[in-house]
């Protein structure tokens, strides 16, 4: 049980590290916005560790990378509950991706293909919404003032939201459904 809960926090570490890097590496991310928002690969490791490990696994390792990025990518904090909301919250929910663990790793293991797409681009979609609500929220709340004259600040919102989050969604439904496609074995562990 003691090397379950080691390996399992090893693993939730890394792969937070490794999102921070995909997110803060420049030639890796496209940057939308000045305000902030960019299409990055930063929310593949975070599925593949929802994936793995389940809903705790996936809320943890999004947890570590909102934590990290506050703290190393020169955030864009207005107050201290925007800075929560789109850094904290958003990343944090990117891991309810990691309530299909179960379904996701069967239909892996299984070997079907389509049953496994379908299940992992409803997780990642679940994942990338719920990150979107949290930064739809907060740019209504707190970026009306960046809305062009007439326009309705939640559409603003949602267009500047959706931007790059419906790309990002995209990628990381292929990448994430490649990678469990190809490579079951190395990125599958028993579901418990």
């Amino acid at each position: 049980m003691s090397s379950k809960r080691t390996l399992f926090m090893i693993e939730v570490a890394i792969f937070a590290a490794m999102a921070l890097l995909l997110d803060i590496i420049p030639f890796l991310k496209f940057s939308i916005w000045p305000q902030g928002g960019s299409v990055s690969f930063a929310m593949i490791p975070i599925f593949i560790i929802a994936f793995r490990w389940g809903l705790k696994g996936g809320l943890v390792a999004g947890f570590l990378l909102g934590a990290m990025q506050v703290v190393m990518s020169g955030p864009i904090i207005l107050t201290p509950v925007q800075g929560f909301l789109d850094y904290i919250v958003a990343f944090t929910l990117i891991g309810m991706a990691g309530i299909l663990v179960k379904p996701v790793q069967h239909a892996v293991k299984e070997g079907k293909a389509k049953l496994s797409f379908l299940l992992i681009m409803f997780g990642v979609f679940i994942g990338s919404a719920l990150r979107f609500l949290a930064h739809f929220t907060a740019g209504i709340v707190f970026f009306g003032q960046y809305a062009p004259d007439g326009q309705p600040v939640w559409l603003y919102s949602l267009l500047y939201s959706g931007s790059y989050m419906l790309p990002s969604f995209i990628i990381c439904t292929v990448i994430v459904f490649l990678l469990f496609y190809k490579q079951p074995r190395t990125l599958l562990r028993t579901a418990s």
